[in-house]
This record gives C-alpha cells, sequence and structure tokens, in this order.
C-alpha cells in the first residue's frame, strides 16, 4: 500500500478501485500466467470487487485453482467463469464472504460443478432436493462432505441474493431436517436388531423447529419412542436411545471434514438428568404434572423431522393444547420475562454491547416478545401458532395483536440483524453471535450486506439503529395495543378487541381487566396533550406495574394521581423527560398500600421521585426547623399539629418511596445489596422525623400555654426502637418524661404543668387522623402503667437508686433525649450511665433474672395461633431474641468496652464483635436475622398500610412482601424457608450466648 504514486501499475489502480485492500498482494498473485484470464477480463475483476472481500476471494479463486487435478480441469473452471454470470456470482460471492467454505473448495475441488447452474429447484430447494444431495451418504465423515456441498449452494444463493434471510434460514432448517434423516438412516443401517424393536420420532425445536435456522447452530430436538408391535417397552427403549446416541454422535463428532452441529436434546423433560428418550404417554405425564411456563414456551416451535413421522405428528398433537394453555399459569408473563432477564444477566459484561443474539435489543428480544403475545392470544386464534418468527409477527399485525408500524419496524429490524448474524457465521462457520470488533471483519460484513461507501461506518450505524428499535418496541409491544383498544383513535388502523385486550391483562397479572381498561381509557382517550404523553408514559408504566406484585392497585393508583395533578403543568412533563421519576412512581404506586396512601394525600410530593438528592433523608436538625417554623405560623395547638403531621406525612413518603426503590431497584440503579444499610437508613429517618413531630407537638402545648417559656425544664427521653434509632412505619414511640422545676417555681406548680404538657402533647398527636398513627407510649417508665407520668430528675435518682430491678436496667440501653430540654436531657443520661453500664458487669443472680424474665416473655406474650418460627419480633430467632442477646453484653461488659456504650442494637453487636466477646461467625448471624426481620416488619407495614409481626395471609399481599425482599414470581416458599432457616441459626447463637446452653 506504500507504493509511490508515480510508480503504481495500472493493474494496481483497477485493483484499488475494485475494492482490495491488499492490491500489492493481488498483483501479485494475479501475474502467474495461469491468472492472466482472470487478470485480463475486466468482468471477472469486475466480480471480485462485487464480493465481500476481494482479497479473500481472489486468494480462494487460487487456491481453487491450485487444487484442480490437472491443466484441463483449471481451464475448465477459468473458462467456465468466463462464461456463465451465475457460476462467477455464486462462486466468487461464497469465495468473498466465507473462508471456510473456501477451504472447503480446496479440499474438494470439483464441488464447485454444484454452482454452476440455475435450476428450478435449486431457487428454493425443500427437504427432498437435500435428501437428495446427501443421499450417497454412508457414513458420518460423507455425511459431512455432502452437508457442506449443500450447503455452499445455500449460501451462494444468499451471497447473491437470490433468496432473502427468512429463505435462507429455511433452507438451512431443511438442510438440517435432511441431514437428521440421513443419519438416523446411517445409525438404523448400523443396529438393524435396534431398528426392529422401535419406533422412534425426532422432534426438532427451537431455530431448526422453527424453520429459521443459522448457519452454524446447535440443533435442538427431542426424541419419542415407542415399542414396535410386540417388542417389550423397556428394550424398546433401550433400543431408541442406542439409536438417537448414534445419531447424536454422527451429527456432532469432530471428522477429518470437521463437524456439521452438535445435536442438543437438554429441552426434553428433566434437561440433561432426564432420559434421552421417552414414550409418547410419558412426555405427556411430564408437561401435565412438572413443566415450567419455559418449557411451554419453547414447544411453540416443536416439529417432526425425522423417524416415524406418523408418531411425532401424534406427539405435538398431543402436547399443543398444553402449549396453548400455558398463558393460564400463574405468574405466567413474570416467569417468560424473568427467563429473559436472567440470559441478558449471564452475558459477560465486556460483551453485552456486541451481542447481537442475546443482549438487550437484539434478536432474543423480538423473538420472546413474539413467543409471549402467540401463548396469550393463540389459545383463541389459531392463526397465530406459527413457529416461525417473521410468520407468527405478521399474524400478530394481521390480528391487531400488534400496531402495523411496529411489526414493520421489528420485521426489518429482525431480518437486519438475522442477516448480519448470518455474514458473521458464514465466514468461518463457528457459532458465535458477538459482532466483531476488528476493522477488516466490520468492512467484510458490511459490504456483504450492500454497504459500500462507509461499510464499517454505515454497518455500525444501521446496527445501532434497529437494534436500539427493538429495544424501543420489545417492552412497549406488549401494552401499546391495550392504549390503541381503548383510546378510540387512528380508526383504519387494526386493534385489540376488547376480549382479547382482556385476555392479555389478566395474563400480565391484572385482577380486574375491565377496571384496568377502564383506567386506561381515562388516561389515555382524547387528543388533548396530556392524553398523548399518557399514551407515551403507559405502556412502558403497564410494564412496570405488571412486574408488581399488584399490578392492579398500581394502575389505580396512577389514575388517582394523575387526577389529582393532571393539570399541574410539571406533573407529566416530569414521568416523561425525567428517566428515573416514570419507573420510581411505578414502584412506589405497585409495592403496597403505605407509600400510595401518603401520596394521595401530598400528590405534590411525586416532585421526590424526579430529583437525583429528591429520596435522600433529611437530617432531624432541617426536619425540627422545618416542622417548628410550621407550628409557629400557626393559630392553635391543633392547627401547629396539623402542620407538623404535613411535614410528617411528605417525610414518610420520601422514606418509604427511596425504601421501595432502593429494594425493588430501576433499569438503570439495581435494587440494593447492602440491606443492613437500607434498614439503618429507614430505622434512622424515621426515628429523626418522630423526634421532630415531638418536638413541633411540645412547642406548640407551651406556646399555647404559657408563652415562650414553660415553668419546668422538660424533656422527651426516646426509648426502645425510638432511642436505639430503629424505627420502622409502624412503630410506637417509646417515650418517658423528665421534668426539673425553674429557679423560683413551685414544684407543684411545676408538676402540674409538666403533667398538662404530656396529656396535652399525647391529645394532640392522637387526634383522629388519616396519616399513620403515632402514638406514644410511656410504659416504660419507673412502676410502668402504675407510675406517674412524668417525673422530676430527682424522683427519678431517688426511685433507681432504691427501687431499680434489673429489666430497667436494661431497658435504659436505649434511652436517648429527643425533645425538649438539651442540658436536662445530658444530665438524665449521666444518671442512668451507672445503671445500665454498671462497674464490674452484672452479677449471676441478674443473669438468671433476665433468662428468666426472656423465657416468661416468650411464653406469655406470643400470640395465640401465631407461628413461632415466622413471629419476627417474639418468635425463634427474631428481633427480641437479638436484641436481648446484645443487651446482655452490654449489661456485662458495657463499663470495660465503650464501643458497646450505644442505643443502637447493630452497632452493640459490632462492638461486641470488634472486642472479641462474639465470634465474627455468630455476630454475622446474628445480625443477618435482626436486619431481615426488621425488612419483614417494615415490608409488612408498606404493603398492607399498617403494623405487622408477621408475614400476611393474603397470597397478593406475601408476594409483594417477597418482590420486597428480592423474591421474584412464585417464590414465596423460598422466601419463608429463608426465613425459618436463617432466623433458626440465629435462634441457636442465642441459645449459647443467652442462655448458656
Amino acid at each position: 500500500m506504500n507504493v509511490p504514486q508515480g510508480r503504481r501499475s495500472s493493474t494496481f489502480t483497477r485493483l484499488l478501485r475494485h475494492g482490495f485492500t491488499d492490491p500489492s498482494a493481488a498483483e501479485r498473485l494475479l501475474d502467474s500466467a495461469e491468472l492472466s484470464p482472470v487478470r485480463a477480463d475486466p468482468v471477472l475483476l469486475d466480480a471480485l470487487g462485487a464480493t465481500a472481500d476481494p482479497d479473500q476471494a481472489l486468494l480462494g479463486l487460487v487456491r481453487l485453482l491450485e487444487a484442480q487435478p490437472d491443466r484441463t480441469a483449471r481451464r475448465e473452471l477459468l473458462d467456465t467463469l468466463i462464461a456463465s454470470k451465475p457460476l462467477r456470482d455464486r462462486l466468487l460471492g461464497v469465495l468473498g464472504a466465507s473462508a471456510a467454505l473456501g477451504d472447503h473448495l480446496a479440499r474438494h475441488p470439483r464441488d464447485w460443478h454444484a454452482l454452476v447452474m440455475y435450476e428450478p429447484e435449486d431457487l428454493h430447494p425443500g427437504v427432498e432436493e437435500f435428501e437428495r444431495g446427501l443421499a450417497e451418504a454412508v457414513d458420518p465423515v460423507s455425511l459431512r462432505v455432502a452437508y457442506r456441498r449443500c450447503l455452499l449452494s445455500i449460501a451462494a444463493r444468499d451471497v447473491c441474493g437470490t433468496t432473502d434471510v427468512a429463505q435462507t434460514a429455511a433452507e438451512l432448517a431443511d438442510l438440517a431436517t435432511a441431514t437428521l434423516r440421513a443419519a438416523l438412516t446411517i445409525a438404523q443401517a448400523a443396529a438393524p436388531e435396534d431398528t426392529a424393536l422401535c419406533r422412534i420420532a425426532v422432534i426438532a425445536m427451537g431455530k431448526c423447529g422453527g424453520h429459521e435456522l443459522n448457519y452454524v447452530s446447535d440443533v435442538d430436538v427431542i426424541f419419542v419412542g415407542e415399542a414396535a408391535e410386540g417388542a417389550d417397552e423397556g428394550k424398546a427403549l433401550q433400543a431408541a436411545t442406542r439409536l438417537a446416541s448414534h445419531l447424536m454422535r454422527i451429527c456432532s463428532e469432530t471428522t477429518v471434514e470437521g463437524t456439521i452441529w452438535p445435536v442438543d436434546a437438554n429441552l426434553r423433560p428433566e434437561g440433561r438428568n432426564g432420559p434421552l428418550v421417552r414414550t409418547l404417554s410419558s412426555h405427556l405425564a411430564y408437561y401435565q404434572r412438572w413443566a415450567k411456563t419455559w418449557e411451554f414456551q419453547a414447544l411453540l416451535k416443536a416439529r417432526p423431522v425425522a423417524g416415524d413421522l406418523e408418531l411425532g405428528e401424534q406427539y405435538v398433537a398431543t402436547l399443543s393444547p398444553l402449549v396453548w394453555q400455558a398463558a393460564e399459569r400463574e405468574n405466567f408473563v413474570a416467569d417468560v420475562q424473568k427467563m429473559r432477564r436472567r440470559v441478558v444477566a449471564n452475558i459477560p459484561a465486556a460483551e453485552i454491547e456486541r451481542e447481537l443474539k442475546l443482549g438487550p435489543g437484539g434478536l432474543r428480544d423480538v423473538e420472546f416478545a413474539v413467543q409471549l403475545l402467540q401463548l396469550v392470544h393463540g389459545r383463541s386464534d389459531t392463526s397465530l401458532r406459527s413457529g416461525t418468527t417473521l410468520d407468527a409477527l405478521k399474524a400478530l399485525a394481521v390480528g391487531g395483536y400488534v400496531g402495523r408500524v411496529d411489526a414493520a419496524q421489528l420485521d426489518e429490524a429482525y431480518r437486519f440483524l438475522r442477516s448480519m448474524e448470518h455474514r458473521i457465521q458464514l465466514h468461518r462457520l463457528r457459532r458465535t453471535h458477538l459482532v466483531p470488533e476488528d476493522e477488516a471483519d466490520l468492512r467484510r460484513i458490511g459490504r456483504s450486506l450492500g454497504l459500500r461507501t462507509e461499510p464499517v461506518t454505515e454497518l455500525n450505524r444501521a446496527w445501532r439503529r434497529h437494534s436500539s428499535a427493538v429495544r424501543r418496541l420489545h417492552e412497549k409491544l406488549f401494552y401499546r395495543p391495550l392504549l390503541d383498544a381503548v383510546a378510540q383513535l387512528a380508526p383504519g388502523e387494526a386493534r385489540l378487541s376488547a376480549d382479547a385486550a382482556r385476555e392479555r391483562l389478566v395474563a400480565l397479572g391484572y385482577a380486574d381487566p375491565a377496571a384496568a381498561l377502564r383506567h386506561l381509557e381515562a388516561l389515555a382517550s382524547g387528543v388533548t396533550r396530556k392524553a398523548a404523553i399518557q399514551r407515551t408514559l403507559l405502556p412502558v408504566l403497564l410494564g412496570w406495574f405488571a412486574d408488581s406484585a399488584d399490578p392492579d392497585a398500581g394502575l389505580l393508583g396512577f389514575r388517582k394521581v394523575s387526577d389529582a395533578l393532571g393539570k399541574t403543568p410539571w406533573y407529566l412533563r416530569l414521568l416523561r423527560d425525567e428517566g428515573a421519576a416514570a419507573q420510581n412512581l411505578a414502584r412506589v404506586l405497585s409495592a403496597g398500600r403505605l407509600a400510595p396512601d401518603l401520596l394521595m394525600r401530598a400528590p405534590e410530593a411525586v416532585a421526590l421521585l424526579g430529583d437525583p438528592s429528591g429520596l435522600a433523608p433529611r437530617d432531624r436538625g432541617h426536619l425540627e426547623q422545618e416542622i417548628l417554623a410550621a407550628v409557629g405560623r400557626a393559630d392553635d395547638g391543633e392547627q401547629a399539629v396539623t402542620a407538623a403531621r404535613g411535614v410528617r406525612r411528605r417525610e414518610l413518603f420520601r422514606t418509604a418511596a427511596a425504601d421501595i426503590v432502593a429494594s425493588y431497584g430501576t433499569e438503570e440503579s439495581p435494587a440494593e445489596a447492602d440491606t443492613g444499610a437500607l434498614v439503618d437508613r429507614v430505622g434512622n429517618a424515621v426515628s429523626d422525623l418522630t423526634a421532630a413531630t415531638i418536638a413541633g407537638a411540645l412547642r406548640a402545648v407551651v406556646r399555647d400555654r404559657w408563652g415562650d417559656t414553660l415553668p419546668t425544664r422538660f424533656a422527651v427521653i426516646g426509648m426502645g426502637r425510638f432511642g436505639g434509632h430503629e424505627l420502622g412505619y409502624g412503630s410506637d414511640a417509646d417515650v418517658i418524661f423528665v421534668h426539673e422545676p425553674r429557679e423560683g417555681v413551685d414544684e407543684q406548680e411545676a408538676a402540674e404543668a409538666a403533667n398538662t404538657v404530656v396529656a396535652e402533647m399525647r391529645r394532640l398527636l392522637q387526634l383522629p387522623s388519616s396519616d399513620p398513627p403515632l402514638l406514644i407510649d410511656a410504659d416504660l417508665r419507673p412502676e410502668g402503667k402504675t407510675g406517674p407520668l412524668v417525673r422530676t430528675l430527682k424522683s427519678y435518682e431517688a426511685y433507681y437508686r432504691r427501687w431499680s430491678l434489673v429489666w430497667e436496667s436494661q431497658a435504659l440501653l436505649r434511652a436517648e433525649p429527643v425533645a425538649g430540654d438539651e442540658d436536662l436531657g445530658r444530665r438524665f443520661v449521666e444518671l442512668i450511665d451507672p445503671l445500665r453500664y454498671p462497674a464490674e458487669g452484672l452479677g449471676e443472680d441478674a443473669v438468671r433474672e433476665i433468662r428468666r424474665l426472656k423465657a416468661r416473655m416468650e411464653s406469655e406474650r406470643l400470640p395465640r395461633g401465631a407461628d413461632p418460627t415466622l413471629h419476627t419480633k417474639l418468635g425463634r430467632g427474631g428481633l427480641s431474641d437479638v436484641e436481648w442477646t446484645v443487651q446482655l453484653l452490654q449489661l456485662r461488659h458495657g463499663w470495660a468496652e465503650p464501643g458497646l456504650r450505644t442505643t443502637r442494637t447493630r452497632e452493640a453487636l459490632a462492638a461486641a464483635c470488634a472486642a472479641e466477646l462474639i465470634s465474627g461467625e455468630y455476630a454475622a448471624i446474628l445480625d443477618d436475622a435482626w436486619v431481615l426481620a426488621t425488612r419483614v416488619r417494615n415490608a409488612v407495614m408498606l404493603v398492607r398500610g399498617r403494623a405487622g409481626d408477621t408475614f400476611p395471609s393474603d397470597g397478593r399481599e406475601l408476594a409483594a412482601v417477597g418482590r420486597y425482599l428480592g423474591y421474584g414470581p412464585g417464590h414465596v416458599g423460598d422466601m419463608l424457608d429463608d426465613y425459618r432457616r436463617r432466623t433458626r441459626r440465629a435462634r441457636a447463637v442465642v441459645e449459647e450466648l443467652l442462655y448458656g446452653a
């Protein structure tokens, strides 16, 4: 390529103009006497220049000429090339596109004769023509040679454009059928005694069954066997298995002529663990009892191709009704989509963008979408029951199940991507779906597809465009026609019937499809800008709703929010323009009752879902500042608490929405892996919000009764989960109240003021409201329910000095000031520190008392009928077990280990592990159980809208809890098993550390 301009020959220039990338090497080849006719004939040079890779085509031609047995044969080849345009286009086209077929021709130099003439049957040959081409094969080696000769003719028609990509794929499937028949004939000839014992049918699956095979692909099959008349069934199945195994070896094994393709029987019942051959009745029994959804999806393409075709037809006819009932299975759509996601998840990250078949926007996306729609609507419409993707897509469009424009775009994209796949595989005849990175490879592929100006640039642009179209339409394909069915636009367009729309919604998991259609009609009908934006949003939203445990609730919630905010200009713009906002809203609306209920009472909070930092929790200082400012603007205590509740409502929604989004994940951000951090974030946020709300109520009461200054200093001490920063959505706020008369104030006056504050705070916070209740529980105070609600600091000091019991020291481990006079709260903490971290730890009597109290609580407080293995608070290995174990470590060692002096359970557990008071393994087991139990309680509140300590009994609610915890559809049993297993391990640790077992 670096020859100076002046020294370039005319041949060099002509070669460069004809598309040769190494004209110097080509010129050297053409300088030989044997190739002088090629160099002298402009027609031949033009033909070489028209190939995908002229350099490769010329080299292949040289090798083919050199392989001819003598000068006469070489002359015959060249003369025919010059005289026959069909041979010239086909032979050179194959050599330029496929180095592997060039190798075949070099090994079998007379096979070029197969490309000389166009015959009528050669234009679109079928199985019979290919069977004739394979008829002389009597062993695996000769079968491979004959197979490649037939493949040569298919590739020639393909690269010359005589057949389109769909016809090429069908021819490849027909050649595979003929090859399976030939291989079975060879196997039967080798074992006539086995042949006499059994009937065997070969059922093609996958792309071979669908008449859309690649150049290089596994050929998926299922074998069915029956005993011949009078034969023993067991012996017949053994004989059929030997024949099937021999057939697979004939096709799959590598010989001196290479291999044909692997025969893959792993789609059979039980996969590779199941018997290779089953009787028809055994197949039927398996599919009736055990088959998974994907196995029925695979049967869409089942087609008898070899052996006893009558038996094969019986197989398809027997199982076909089961295939078309698959859409009635629970979680049908979710199962299909989960299988698709699993395929994508298994692609190496470095390859996903080059995956033509399996990656997002690839061939499998089209196939999965089409198959899903076939299974849903093929029950009632037999016109959809084609195993061929493009035929099925056309039928879906004709029937109105897919929009015509969408179908046309998918058809075009699928054809282009399959053409790319064919040309990639054809080069080396290797099974691959990765788009190469080498520029020469990309250039050859681009030119083979007719892209000649800038082949690499044009190929990449077209590939990305079609992939993007598939990616955009893959999810919407299932949902957009639902809108067309109700929106009453484009009167000439075929659309889903009402029955078909309901059928599709039921398959998606909607329990009330009629209501869903009413919601869609209300949202998407009309010609307003609002309706147009909804029609853009809803196909995607419907998919996200369908991915939840309660699609109906998600769609209903979306309609309610849209009705409330529909005239607000920013609402739909936010969902349309902010990528995460719409998906976050869909997740929140379909995850349960709590978050949607909060949102319905403050719909403007939708704005939080579009702000990248909108779901981050706000700290206590900012919350308290906002609530106190709102209280200051109110006219009286009731208005003040109403204002505080408004802030609390919005912030509870922020916390719940962040929790749901982190637990479910989005397309851009997967579910959060660190569930401990998620639990801590919720506990801190709800605890801070509760503290700020109580501070607001306190300010409102003091201002209404006394103005700026209360006659006594007053502090609220958080206890239990509140003091531990571990509140859940439905937790009560455990508190105790302490006061201290101001200088010059009578003690009785101070006490009356303090009691008035407590009574009025509790009244205001418990006024009837549709918000989640904020219940203040003061039962952990000295003397419990019988003791005074509020005491002076001195009274606490006297009580704890004289009367304090070990359980009270334990309760004080989580005492922390949360509102009121900061100095008084600090002095209260100083007062109780010696009780909760006793010098030299606990005596054995105190330890025994703690154990006695814990055992009594387990026997007396667990609700009647509750399953102790599933009760999150009092059950085996639940919150109480872990917390009492950690608290015993704090009481024993807190005096010596500063890290244990914390109100937070997980922090104390980590400190105990760091101090080697508990092993790392035990600490991890306890932490895991505590986090899991806390998440279950949070999930129950999110799903049901009311607190609960055990899993819901309602199936849909239980599934929603499972989705929050990361368990997909149909895996509720796994969730319960995992919970029992993890808490059982924790209980074993508790038995040892708390009870000394």
